[in-house]
């Protein structure tokens, strides 16, 4: 059985940063960590769930929210079964429970995270103004 842990959120001043971490253990039969699509959501308090970034397999394509474009980071080290989300200039908007998330394939249901595979339980970051 695949799990997903998060960890790292904590509280942050507006501007600052803050890099939250998932680590991936077990594996299904016939896929390992390094096949499966990985990406970062978030759901803040009285909103509905939303995609911040996503990355491919190789680490040769990644997506972002608008709302997070150019100011975070998701990358992946597959020797770790680790992904990664950096997270720079942060507002007091970014407040939210950050979920990781993996799937098989990406598409159109990663806007909402429909259907994804496996879910982390989530790490909550603060920001404060």
């Amino acid at each position: 059985q695949v799990q997903l842990v998060e960890s790292w959120g904590g509280l942050v001043q507006a501007g600052g940063s803050l890099r939250i971490v998932c680590v991936v253990s077990g594996r299904t039969s016939g896929r390992t960590f390094s096949t499966y699509h990985m990406g970062w959501f978030r759901q803040a308090p009285g909103n509905e769930r939303e995609f911040v970034a996503h990355i491919g397999w190789r680490s040769d394509s990644t997506d972002y929210a608008d709302s997070v474009k150019g100011r975070f980071t998701i990358s992946r080290d597959n020797a770790k079964n680790t992904v990664y989300l950096q997270m720079n200039s942060l507002k007091p908007e970014d407040t939210a429970v950050y979920y990781c998330a993996a799937d098989p394939s990406y598409g159109s249901t990663w806007i909402k995270g429909d259907g994804m595979d496996y879910w982390g339980k989530g790490t909550l970051v603060t920001v404060s103004s």
